[in-house]
């Protein structure tokens, strides 16, 4: 079982549980939106985040980005990660019905998607260093000359590429942007998107 340096934070016990059988990690609970009214907790995970890292993990539905972006709001975004599962249409088997989105949530997720999301969050694993320059970073005028963001068509290569990555359909242009740079280098982000242009130009 890999272990990972960072805390995990997760929705709910359910969660918790499916992650545990992945990974050997320490894992937290929100207890939903109980974590906000929790200032003991919250103050853990900031001390918990300055000592080791966090990575946020919560569904794909618009609770889960919710408690995402408070959670992150709440403790400043500093040394937090953030891991996204992909949109998967479904219901847990221990429910009787599906969530509102009727997505699968973390607890539904097979162990390769687990571990699929955590490394391309950057997450750090016991003996792996990442070989990401994070001296040059992607940045948001690569992102915009590769024409994810601020051009006409925008919105729907950041859809297929959404696709493409296994990733939400609600990440924002700048939870993409933080993804990629936990995949790749900004010299194999540029290579990519050249080769996907020259894949997409008429013949």
């Amino acid at each position: 079982m890999k272990r990972v340096k960072e805390i995990i934070v997760v929705e709910g016990r359910y969660d918790k549980n499916t992650v545990s059988q992945v990974i050997d990690a320490t894992i937290i609970e929100t207890s939903g939106f109980g974590l906000f009214s929790d200032e003991k907790k919250l103050a853990l995970l900031r001390a918990l985040a300055e000592k080791r890292g966090l990575i946020i993990f919560t569904d794909s539905d618009g609770a889960g980005f919710l408690i995402r972006n408070k959670l992150n709001g709440l403790l400043g975004g500093f040394n937090i990660k953030h891991a996204y599962i992909p949109d998967i249409n479904g219901k847990e088997k221990r429910k009787r019905e599906g969530s509102k989105e009727g997505k699968l949530g973390v607890e539904g997720m097979n162990p390769e998607t687990i571990l699929s999301a955590l490394k391309r969050a950057g997450a750090t694993f016991e003996g792996h260093e990442s070989g990401i320059n994070l001296s040059d970073p992607i940045t948001k005028a690569d992102m915009y000359c590769a024409g994810l963001s601020g051009k006409e068509d925008s919105a729907r290569k950041r859809a297929d590429l959404l696709e493409r990555l296994e990733l939400p359909g609600r990440l924002s242009a700048n939870g993409l942007l933080e993804v990629l740079n936990a995949l790749y280098s900004r010299d194999e982000f540029i290579h990519l998107f050249s080769c996907l242009n020259q894949d997409s130009s008429p013949q």
